[in-house]
C-alpha cells in the first residue's frame, strides 16, 4: 500500500483487483502523518467516519467514475458538516450543505478528506498569507508554495490524494502548479457552479482542479461541470474527452520584446524549448504583442476588480477589522479609495484592450505561455510580500477577464533542479483542446509526479469519436485545421477526432470563385475515383443548424463513407458545378492542391 500510486488510473486498476477504498482512506490518513507539514490541511475529516463512508460505498462500482477516489478541497468551498474558514478563524462557519460541485463529486464516488490551507480569503499567488502555518513547497521548502490554493496544490504534489480542488480568479489554480511540479486546470467562468463557495472576485471566480496528470485533471473536469440555474453565473459547458489534437496548430506565444521573465535566464531557457519542442511537432509559432494582456492584468488588482474584492468581504472587515491579515486587508482596502466613476472607466478600458487583442486571438488556437515568469522564496515575500505576489501573476491575472480557459502542464524540469512549467490558454469552452495538447506535453521527459518520485503513466488511448450531443462532420476543404474556414468549426465548439481517408470512391476539385478557394468533392462509381484526405471532426449538435446555414451552394451535406469503416456526415458537392471545374483527384488532399498553387 505504502508504494500506491495516487492517479486515477491506479486506484481504479487497485479497486477493479479487489482492494477496497478504506484502505487506501488508510493510506491517505499515513502519508499526512509522515508528510508532517501541518500548513497543509486547516481541518481534516474525521478518520473512523471516513473509513464509515469508504465501506458504505459497497462493491465496487466503475460506472461511477470517482468511486473511491480520496480528494481535498480548498477551505473556501463548502464540505457539508466541516467548517468553512477561508483561513479567517474568526470567520468560520460551519457548512450546512456540500458546495454544488462536492455534491457531485460525491455521487461519482469521491471521498472529501479534509479543507486545505490558503491565502487568506483567496487574495494571493503566494500560499504564505495565513493565520495558519503556510505549506512548505512539496519541491523546495525554501520557494514559496504558491497561492492562493497552497494547501490542496502540496497535498495533491505530495501524492497524498490523487486530486484537489482548488479556486482561481488571478491564478491560484495554477501558479501553484507550476511550483509544486502538478496539473492545474482552470476551467472556463461557469463551467463549474460557484454556489457555495466564497467569492473573491464574483465576477471572475472558477473552482479550479489540481491533479497529478493533465487525464485525471480533464476526468474530474467532466464530472464536476454541469449548469447550475441557481448560480447566477453558470453557464452549459462542453466536457468532451480528450481526443488527439488538430494536425495543424497555430499556438500564440509573447514575442521577444513584451516576455517576461524578471532577469530568470534559467526560466527563459526552459520556455524555450518547451516553444522548441511544440515547434518540432509541426505547430506553427506565432509571436504576439503581450502589452495589452498587460494592461488588463493591472485592472484585477490596480482597478474596479478590487472593489469586488472588497464587496465581498467589507461587512466582516468592518465588524472584525483585527481578524484579516494585514497583507489582505492593505490590498482589499484599495477599493475604499475608488468610485464608480473609477469603476466605469476601467469597465471601458478592459473593453478597448479586448477589442484591440481579438484579432490576434482569432489568428491562433490556442496560446502557450510560462506559467509563472520565475520563481521566489519564503524569504523574498517576508522582505517584500507585495511585489513578488504581483510578479508571479504576470502570466495570469489577465485570463479570466479574458474569459480564456487554461492548464498549467508541468515539463521537464528546469537546468538548475527546479520544476518547469508552461500554461496553454484558449477560448471559453475549449477545455479538450488543452487537454489534448498538454498531454503530449507532459510526456516529454525526464519527469516525474509533483514530489512523489512516481513516473508519468503512459496515456490512455484518447477517444476519436463523438459524443451523445456531438454528430461527426468530415471536412475535405477550408474547414480543416489551420485553414481559412476552421474557424467556423472551432468557434462553434467543434473538436478534432481524426485524420483519414475516404473509400477510393470519390473525385476532388477546385470549385470557381473565392477567395477562399473551396473545394468541391463528389461520389462516383467504385473504380473512377481514389482515396481523398478528410478531417473529421465532433460538431456540437446545438451549433448543427447555424453552421451549416452558412454553406453556399452548390456544396450540401451528404454522407461520406471513409477508409477506416465510418460513415459520417460532411460536404459533397452537386456534380453539375464541377464539370467547369479543376480535377485535382491526383494530389488526393486539399492541402496539397493549396500548396501547390502557394509555390
Amino acid at each position: 500500500m505504502h508504494g500506491l500510486t495516487m492517479t486515477l488510473g491506479a486506484l481504479r486498476e487497485a479497486y477493479a483487483g479487489g482492494l477496497a477504498p478504506r484502505e487506501v482512506v488508510a493510506e491517505v490518513f499515513r502519508r499526512i502523518r509522515a508528510v508532517g507539514d501541518p500548513g497543509i490541511f486547516i481541518h481534516l475529516a474525521d478518520e473512523a467516519a471516513l473509513l464509515a463512508e469508504a465501506d458504505a460505498l459497497g462493491a465496487y462500482d466503475p460506472a461511477r467514475p470517482l468511486w473511491g477516489i480520496p480528494f481535498a478541497v480548498k477551505d473556501n468551498i463548502d464540505v457539508a458538516g466541516m467548517p468553512t474558514s477561508a483561513a479567517c478563524p474568526a470567520f468560520t462557519y460551519t457548512a450546512p450543505a456540500d458546495a454544488f460541485v462536492i455534491a457531485r463529486l460525491r455521487a461519482a464516488g469521491a471521498l472529501v478528506v479534509g479543507k486545505t490551507n490558503l491565502d487568506q480569503f483567496a487574495t494571493g499567488l503566494v500560499g504564505v498569507r495565513t493565520p495558519y502555518p503556510a505549506p512548505r513547497n512539496a519541491i523546495d521548502p525554501a520557494i514559496v508554495p504558491g497561492g492562493s490554493s497552497s494547501g490542496s496544490a502540496v497535498a495533491v504534489a505530495h501524492g497524498i490524494v490523487p486530486f484537489a480542488l482548488g479556486t482561481d480568479t488571478a491564478g491560484s489554480g495554477r501558479v501553484p502548479a507550476a511550483l509544486n511540479n502538478i496539473v492545474g486546470l482552470k476551467p472556463t467562468l461557469g463551467a463549474l457552479s460557484a454556489r457555495g463557495m466564497i467569492p473573491a472576485c464574483r465576477t471572475l471566480d472558477t473552482i479550479s482542479v489540481f491533479a497529478l496528470t493533465v487525464a485525471d485533471s480533464h476526468a474530474v473536469f467532466r464530472v464536476a461541470t454541469a449548469y447550475d440555474a441557481e448560480d447566477a453565473y453558470s453557464r452549459p459547458i462542453p466536457t468532451a474527452p480528450i481526443a488527439a489534437p488538430p494536425p495543424v496548430l497555430r499556438i500564440g506565444v509573447p514575442d521577444a520584446d513584451s516576455i517576461v521573465f524578471f532577469g530568470d535566464a534559467v526560466q527563459k531557457e526552459a520556455f524555450e524549448t518547451s516553444v522548441a519542442a511544440l515547434r518540432a511537432k509541426g505547430a506553427t509559432i506565432v509571436p504576439i504583442d503581450f502589452t495589452p494582456l498587460y494592461e488588463i492584468a493591472e485592472r484585477l488588482y490596480e482597478g474596479a476588480w478590487v472593489a469586488e474584492r472588497h464587496a465581498a468581504i467589507c461587512e466582516f472587515m468592518a465588524r472584525e477589522p483585527d481578524a484579516v491579515h494585514p497583507v489582505t486587508k492593505a490590498i482589499v482596502s484599495r477599493a475604499e479609495a475608488l468610485s464608480a466613476t473609477d469603476a466605469f472607466r476601467d469597465f471601458y478600458r478592459v473593453a478597448e484592450l479586448k477589442r484591440e487583442v481579438a484579432p490576434r486571438l482569432a489568428a491562433i488556437d490556442l496560446l502557450l505561455v510560462p506559467t509563472i515568469p520565475t520563481f521566489y522564496s519564503v524569504a523574498d515575500l517576508e522582505a517584500d510580500p507585495i511585489g513578488p505576489n504581483s510578479r508571479l501573476g504576470t502570466y495570469t491575472n489577465f485570463v479570466n477577464l479574458l474569459d480564456l480557459c487554461g492548464i498549467a502542464v508541468p515539463t521537464r524540469p528546469r537546468s538548475d533542479g527546479r520544476p518547469g512549467s508552461v500554461t496553454l490558454l484558449a477560448a471559453a469552452g475549449r477545455e479538450a483542446l488543452l487537454a489534448s495538447v498538454a498531454v503530449g506535453i507532459e510526456a516529454e521527459g525526464p519527469r516525474t509526479l509533483g514530489a512523489t518520485g512516481w513516473p508519468v503513466p503512459v496515456p490512455a488511448a484518447l477517444a476519436p469519436a463523438a459524443g451523445v450531443d456531438e454528430m461527426e462532420i468530415a471536412v475535405c476543404g477550408a474547414h480543416m485545421s489551420g485553414m481559412a474556414l476552421n474557424g467556423e468549426l472551432t468557434s462553434r465548439g467543434a473538436r478534432f477526432l481524426r485524420s483519414v481517408e475516404t473509400r477510393p470512391d470519390y473525385r476532388l476539385f477546385v470549385l470557381p470563385g473565392g477567395p477562399p478557394k473551396r473545394p468541391g468533392m463528389i461520389q462516383v462509381k467504385p473504380g473512377e475515383g481514389a482515396e481523398i484526405h478528410v478531417e473529421v471532426w465532433a460538431l456540437p449538435l446545438a451549433a448543427f443548424g447555424s453552421f451549416f446555414a452558412g454553406v453556399p451552394a452548390p456544396l450540401g451535406l451528404g454522407t461520406v463513407h471513409l477508409s477506416d469503416g465510418t460513415a459520417p456526415k460532411g460536404f459533397l458537392c452537386e456534380e453539375i458545378a464541377t464539370r467547369a471545374a479543376e480535377d485535382v483527384t491526383h494530389l488526393g488532399s486539399w492541402r496539397h492542391v493549396m500548396a501547390r498553387k502557394a509555390g
